[in-house]
């Protein structure tokens, strides 16, 4: 997989797409991550990207120039599956779409800032845009990360234990169950039994009446339609 980035803050991306399982399935060759300055493709002798809004709105928007200019010119290299824009009215992000995005052979994710982008972009260039919650953050490279490191995670190999993954909260629509490591008995707080019980078949059950009480408690909405 190959996963190209758009953003006016790369530095913000150092981090996350650096470290842990994302820095191993690079270097594993799983993914082939590349961050790019959108100011690279500005003709502005200042590398400006941004302008002012068309109708007296407040805030700075994402120009159009520069933003088509990236796209084409990286499209004109490969063909995306997907062209991402991150953005707080998006479609919210979940693990069903996570699991969707790790099936494309190659992705782009244009980080959104300012005040937005210019409309013409959304409406022509992107195919998919995704909010990873109800909140404005200063940009789009955090919800990047987010989505990069949800998608990555899933790509066979980039976890040792890929059954790992297939157990993580949200795969089959409920909460994971809770889970307990050694000691079995800390100071009187004691692991289940039937976690000590060797039988598989009843701690699996015992795992997904644990999965129904959490999300009935924390994220009943996960249930609607579900349960009828």
């Amino acid at each position: 997989m190959r996963i190209d980035i758009i953003t006016v803050l790369p530095q913000l991306l150092e981090g996350p797409l650096n470290h842990s399982i994302v820095k191993r399935a690079r270097e594993k060759g799983l993914v082939d991550l590349h961050v790019h300055d959108l100011r690279n493709f500005s003709q502005d002798k200042h590398r400006r990207v941004d302008d002012y809004a068309f109708g007296g709105e407040a805030g700075m928007v994402m120009s159009i120039e520069p933003i088509e200019r990236a796209i084409s010119q990286l499209s004109s290299q490969r063909e995306y599956d997907e062209i991402i824009y991150t953005s707080p009215d998006g479609s919210r992000f979940n693990q069903g779409e996570a699991n969707r995005l790790a099936l494309a052979e190659n992705l782009l994710i244009l980080c959104g800032h300012y005040k937005g982008i210019d409309q013409r972009i959304r409406d022509h260039l992107v195919s998919c845009e995704i909010s990873i919650g109800d909140y404005v953050l200063t940009g789009g490279e955090l919800a990047a990360a987010v989505i990069t490191d949800s998608v990555v995670r899933l790509l066979p190999g980039a976890i040792s234990d890929e059954t790992s993954a297939l157990s993580d909260s949200f795969q089959d629509g409920l909460l994971a169950p809770p889970v307990y490591t050694r000691p079995a008995d800390y100071k009187g707080w004691k692991v289940p039994d039937i976690l000590l019980s060797g039988h598989a078949a009843k701690i699996d059950q015992w795992k997904h009446e644990q999965s129904l009480e959490r999300t009935r408690k924390l994220r009943p909405d996960l249930l609607e339609g579900m349960e009828e």
